[in-house]
């Protein structure tokens, strides 16, 4: 077994999330095993999501709800990193209105077409969707007041990129208000070169405390992380199958073992952090 790398993860990321926003329904990346009813769905109340269209509600694949806790004012600008389906973005955009705007940001061509749809859709028109990585981010320098994110930043094989991007674009003061899976112990070396537990949100998580380093040395002050939810070895268990029956041989598991490996292991959380005031 390999570890995998940066172009074989991303390349993985894209064909599953391509795969998802093609179906129009989520195919989890909170809780793996969430197939009946979006685990990301459930975070948001419904006071957020009654005028939302329910494909977008659908095609929501993060671990939390981001929105809920940035604190979002009229006349800011807000940059979602991986926007999926674009629910986050949505409701960014009527918060800081008028006068603000919410910046969507994803590597997946199916999913802006799908997140374009959703805008249309609800009638928002400070939304804007942009094509590409959380790495390279396309905007200028201290041009977003609040970054968001839900669930993607585990995805990205290159996190110090993200971090030192997200610094970037903020202003001084800005803040970063994302939902992310978080480890609370590593996990075995092995699990971590499985393609499929990356792309399932687990392999490529950070621990609280790789999270806060790299989010300070970045440059980012007031970092918390904050737990949200514990992921059991049941919950984890359906991409435990899929890792072994669906992948390729040579990155085939023992079920029984990363299950047990994996139990209690991960978590969703909510982690914030604010670029210094000049």
């Amino acid at each position: 077994m390999t570890t995998p790398d940066a172009a074989r993860i991303k390349d993985a990321v894209r064909a599953r999330y391509a795969e998802a926003a093609r179906a129009d329904r989520a195919t989890c990346c909170g809780p793996a095993g969430a197939t009946q009813e979006a685990f990301g769905r459930s975070q948001y109340g419904s006071s957020e999501t009654g005028a939302l269209p329910e494909v977008a509600l659908a095609a929501s694949l993060g671990c939390g709800n981001p929105t809920l806790f940035a604190y979002l004012a009229p006349g800011e600008v807000v940059l979602d990193l991986g926007s999926s389906g674009g629910i986050d973005d949505l409701l960014s955009a009527r918060r800081v209105a008028p006068g603000g705007i919410a910046y969507g940001l994803d590597m997946t061509p199916e999913m802006l077409a799908l997140a374009r749809h959703n805008r249309a859709e609800a009638g928002v028109t400070n939304a804007e969707f942009l094509e590409g990585g959380i790495e390279a981010v396309p905007l200028p320098d201290e041009s977003v007041d609040v970054i968001i994110s839900n669930c993607v930043v585990n995805l990205s094989p290159d996190k110090p990129a993200v971090f030192r991007e997200a610094f970037r674009v903020l202003r001084p003061g800005g803040r970063l208000a994302i939902s992310d899976v978080v480890l609370r112990r590593p996990l075995p070396p092995p699990l971590q070169q499985v393609i499929a537990l990356w792309t399932g949100c687990i392999a490529g998580a950070l621990t609280a405390v790789e999270y806060r380093a790299a989010l300070e040395l970045a440059g980012f002050e007031e970092v918390s992380v904050e737990s949200v939810d514990t992921y059991d070895g049941a919950v984890l268990a359906p991409l435990a199958v899929k890792a072994s029956c669906c992948a390729d041989p040579a990155d085939r598991i023992d079920v029984e073992a990363a299950i047990a490996a994996a139990d209690g292991a991960a978590m969703s959380a909510f982690i914030r952090g604010r670029k210094p005031a000049r």
